[in-house]
């Protein structure tokens, strides 16, 4: 009665090749695409680097224009106090115009907004590096976010793997009446033992890890965007060009946060490539087995 519910080895054999074949094509997908994904974020990696470091080298230019700015007015309003030296008396206010000459007489105004008017130029230049790797870096984790929540195993392919795994567990049974039989039974127990290690993998991780991807490229989406129009808003000349008190507070607020969005979005980028490669191994360890289980098949 129990060898009854066995099926004969040539059926097992075909109900667990029609289960198990295909499974590594499908397979082979995933790890092709889970490369690209991590060659994308990779990619935004180094432009959120890229744009950190910009955005460090751009607060040193702003600082060096500031201290210009401030020297420039200091010798201004030394030149206005002892230029306005008038006291009545005329050796007086000629010693004092003597005296303020040769104290100053190798200042130069013109070389202090020369070296101004370079270091805007250059801060300004790296502003739109800034913006421009920050927008980089948001296409490439839109980019990233798209692949990595696409890039999983579905349904279908679980359960193909899940057939497979039941189907050799029937082939397995009747491998031991077949021996029973005397029939020969290498060739099925080969197969057996490949495709049967389909129980030992975790497909699960596939997914996990597919989900860190995904979820890291989205938060660094939503900081490169921030990072992206902050930065531009920090580098117009009208932002530039508000040279109050609170115009230079806004530019200096909008700097230091547009660096620290470009580091957010690098540690972001980082995370999910760091996801997608770990993607990878699991999608490789259970390639593995379904390369293997596949040329036994054939």
């Amino acid at each position: 009665m129990a060898s009854a519910n066995i099926l004969p080895l040539d059926d097992a054999l075909r109900a667990t090749y029609t289960a198990c074949v295909g499974i590594d094509d499908e397979l082979s997908e995933l790890k092709t695409m889970a490369g690209i994904n991590t060659a994308i974020t990779s990619v935004g990696t180094a432009a959120g680097v890229g744009a950190t470091v910009t955005g460090l080298v751009k607060a040193d230019k702003d600082k060096q224009i500031e201290k210009l700015e401030m020297e420039r007015l200091q010798k201004i309003s030394e030149s206005n106090i002892n230029s306005g030296t008038n006291n009545g008396n005329m050796s007086d206010n000629l010693a004092a115009l003597d005296t303020y000459y040769q104290n100053h007489k190798n200042d130069s105004y013109k070389d202090i907004d020369s070296e101004i008017e370079k270091l805007t130029k250059q801060s300004k230049n790296l502003g739109n590096w800034r913006t421009g790797l920050m927008a980089g870096a948001t296409a490439t984790n839109v980019a990233g976010a798209i692949i990595a929540g696409t890039n999983k195993v579905d349904g279908d392919l679980k359960t193909q793997i899940d057939n497979c795994i039941s189907n050799v567990k029937t082939l397995q049974n009747s491998i031991m009446q077949a021996r029973i039989n005397g029939e020969d039974v290498s060739e099925a127990q080969s197969i057996a033992s490949a495709c049967g290690e389909y129980e030992y993998v975790d497909v699960s991780k596939i997914n996990n890890r597919g989900r860190g991807a995904m979820i890291s490229s989205t938060v660094g989406t939503a900081t490169g965007l921030a990072g992206t129009v902050t930065s531009a808003m920090a580098n117009t000349d009208k932002t530039r060009n508000d040279n109050t008190d609170a115009g230079k507070q806004k530019e200096k607020n909008l700097n230091t946060a547009a660096n620290v969005l470009a580091g957010a979005t690098t540690a972001a980028s980082a995370t999910a490539t760091i996801f997608n490669a770990t993607q990878i191994s699991a999608i490789k360890k259970v390639a593995a087995v379904a390369e293997k289980c596949t040329g036994v098949l054939k």
